[in-house]
């Protein structure tokens, strides 16, 4: 098995694609080695020691390193802990049963209350992140999710390599803000969540 490894445009971040899928449907970050204790394989990249945010993509993985950490050093380990992984076809999640599992409201992660009025610019919106937006992000490692739209402002998470990116703000401001302006004028800014 070959792993290939890519640069973001966030210096402190590596995108590592396996050659399969990763995620069969959505993406999930963690940015805490409490959190990664949901995956075997985020908690071994965690317990480098020298990581502070895994993100599973469809056929990707973005690994953060801490400020100081040498990718020198570090690359080695975390394709070998990728390919031991991949190799040995282990769980991705930890196995649990369904009864510590809870679904939050649709609306739990939103900035913002949304009014009724403005269901159909936000339907437009996320249309335009989930076809234009989000697959960009993705070729960068991360992923951007939608938090809320509020009297013309869109507030949005990045999450993976794109989280703390110093050119993601540029990228929200720029990019983002100007796409969704020039197809839904409603929108007069774009903020980060």
């Amino acid at each position: 098995m070959f792993i290939e490894t890519e640069t973001t445009p966030n210096p402190a971040s590596l995108k590592f694609l396996p050659g399969r899928e990763v995620m069969a449907s959505g993406t999930r970050e963690f940015a805490t080695p409490e959190a990664a204790d949901a995956s075997p394989l985020a908690q071994a990249v965690f317990d480098t020691g020298e990581v502070v945010n895994v993100f599973f993509g469809a056929d990707f993985i973005s690994v953060t390193a801490a400020p100081g950490a040498s990718w020198t050093d570090l690359k080695p380990q975390v394709l070998a802990i990728l390919l031991d992984h991949f190799v040995s076809e282990a769980p991705l999640f930890t196995p649990g049963t369904a009864g510590g599992i809870a679904v939050p409201p649709e609306d739990a992660d939103m900035l913002v209350e949304e009014r009724d009025e403005d269901a159909d610019i936000v339907a437009q919106i996320n249309e335009l992140l989930e076809t234009r937006v989000r697959p960009a992000v993705a070729g960068d490692g991360g992923d951007i999710q939608y938090r809320g739209f509020r009297d013309g402002i869109v507030y949005l998470q990045m999450q993976g390599a794109c989280s703390g990116c110093p050119s993601s703000t540029a990228t929200l401001k720029h990019g983002i803000e100007g796409l969704l302006k020039h197809y839904v004028p409603e929108v007069v800014e774009v903020r980060a969540a």
